[in-house]
């Protein structure tokens, strides 16, 4: 690695919140390497946007994280590409309704899969190169890993092992591997969009009275890797207040 460049791979990173922790390291002087699913032609622009800035300072690479051999391509080609990792951001996440009546085991393999198992695996493969470096890991959880959210229990279980993951990871991996998350309130709306009147309902539970932008997740995510040497083991809760209320 050259200098104090940190270089660093974010996984669902064509859209959304990756996108927002992609732009903000990358403005910071991150080398970002951004894996994608499904959204080729979004991580394909974000990429190249980046390397206008700065050449040769962002890779993509598409891969389906359920898949082992796919997900261990991954890790190594994110650590071969500026010759190490500093900071994994396990950002890549399913999220969809299912009532508990009618859960099938695709259902439950795929939220668990994308939400835990391969955030668990990632950082397995990527110990190493991270320990090497001092290096650490965001996950992005979720409010509702502490009380649910209804009537959506698997995701909501999966999202709490990911916050008690971070917790047994940090142990696991320090002194050199810090293990951190950011829990995100009202955000982004789901991608089937709430009525207007239900968005109002949320934002009445929140303090600030507004939803908050993918940029606010990005900020955290960029102090934990930057700013927080003496943090381990902790959720940063990005969420207007939200939690305050019942």
């Amino acid at each position: 690695m050259t200098g104090h460049t940190k270089n660093v791979l974010i996984t669902g990173a064509a859209k959304r919140i990756g996108a927002a922790c992609a732009r903000l390291l990358h403005s910071e002087g991150c080398n970002v390497f951004l894996h994608y699913r499904s959204s080729a032609a979004e991580a394909k622009q974000l990429c190249d946007e980046l390397n206008q800035l700065r050449p040769n300072s962002a890779k993509i690479m598409q891969a389906d994280l359920m898949n082992m051999a796919e997900l261990k391509a991954v890790a190594r080609e994110a650590e071969m590409a500026w010759g190490g990792i500093n900071a994994l951001v396990n950002n890549a996440s399913s999220f969809y309704p299912t009532a508990v009546s009618d859960v099938t085991e695709r259902q439950w393999d795929e939220l668990m899969g994308s939400n835990l198992k391969a955030p668990f695996f990632l950082a397995k493969a990527l110990a190493k190169t991270l320990a090497d470096n001092n290096g650490c890991i965001v996950n992005i959880v979720d409010i509702h890993a502490e009380r649910g959210l209804s009537g959506y229990p698997v995701y909501s279980i999966a999202k709490a092992g990911l916050v008690a993951m971070t917790k047994v990871l940090a142990k696991e991996l320090g002194p050199e591997v810090r293990v951190n998350g950011v829990a995100p309130g009202a955000i982004l709306w789901p991608e089937n969009d709430l009525s207007e009147q239900a968005k109002q309902e949320i934002l009445q539970r929140v303090v600030l009275k507004r939803s908050g932008e993918p940029v606010d997740i990005a900020k955290a995510v960029l102090f934990l890797i930057k700013d927080a040497d003496y943090i381990t083991g902790q959720i940063l809760t990005v969420d207007g207040g939200r939690t305050l209320f019942c």
